[in-house]
């Protein structure tokens, strides 16, 4: 999970560094949109890049779905083994409780997120706030009318802090594996998961924020 974890963090702030171009107007946003879908266009057919990166993600979600089911499983057959010890020990955690609660439902959430993200703004069949196929109307208007829609926003406000607490929790895990959590290091390693977590939030929720408020237009 800390590999398919790590990819998705890149592709989180790859996706926050593209979303962050709305602030820089309709040209410079939608250059970017055609950049990701032609890249190198002397060397690799236009879409190509797209659709495998498409692919390599998707891989990544089934290995990481898969490898969250495998410890679930396993964490569940543990408690059978030994209920007293393991229910002792999550009653006396209230944080792992929170943890363990926020990584599984908070996936749920992001998994249906992602679905009706791709229908909306990549297969273009949730045209939420407007027609997005409209001539003139690219990326970036489509990202205008979606969030002058205040109930887009609340579900993106929804999906985005699940997929922050899966950061958050993610970031330190991936920490603690590595045995950077000890007790003289427990406040450093806490600031850079929140930090990271406060990043990606802020990054994805500045620019559908601005629209909705009027300042992106």
């Amino acid at each position: 999970m800390a590999v398919t974890g790590f990819l998705f963090l890149f592709f989180l702030v790859f996706h926050c560094y593209g979303n962050i171009k709305m602030f820089l107007g309709e040209e410079a946003f939608d250059g970017y949109a055609h950049w990701l879908r032609d890249p190198l266009p002397h060397f690799i057919p236009a879409g190509w890049f797209l659709n495998a990166f498409r692919g390599v993600m998707l891989l990544a979600l089934i290995v990481h779905v898969y490898a969250a089911v495998k410890l679930w499983a396993w964490n569940k057959k543990a408690r059978g083994r030994d209920k007293y010890v393991v229910k002792k020990a999550i009653a006396a955690s209230p944080a792992s409780r929170y943890a363990h609660w926020t990584m599984r439902w908070g996936g749920v959430v992001i998994f249906l997120f992602l679905i009706a993200h791709i229908l909306q703004f990549t297969t273009l069949h949730l045209q939420w706030g407007g027609d997005y196929l409209a001539e003139g109307v690219g990326p970036y208007n489509r990202m205008v009318l979606a969030f002058n829609v205040w109930w887009v926003w609340l579900v993106y406000l929804i999906a985005i802090a699940a997929v922050t607490l899966h950061v958050w929790h993610g970031v330190w895990s991936a920490m603690q594996s590595m045995g950077w959590v000890r007790a003289s290091t427990l406040v450093g390693t806490r600031l850079v998961s929140s930090l990271a977590a406060a990043a990606i939030f802020i990054g994805f929720m500045a620019p559908p924020t601005a629209i909705l408020l009027g300042f992106i237009k």
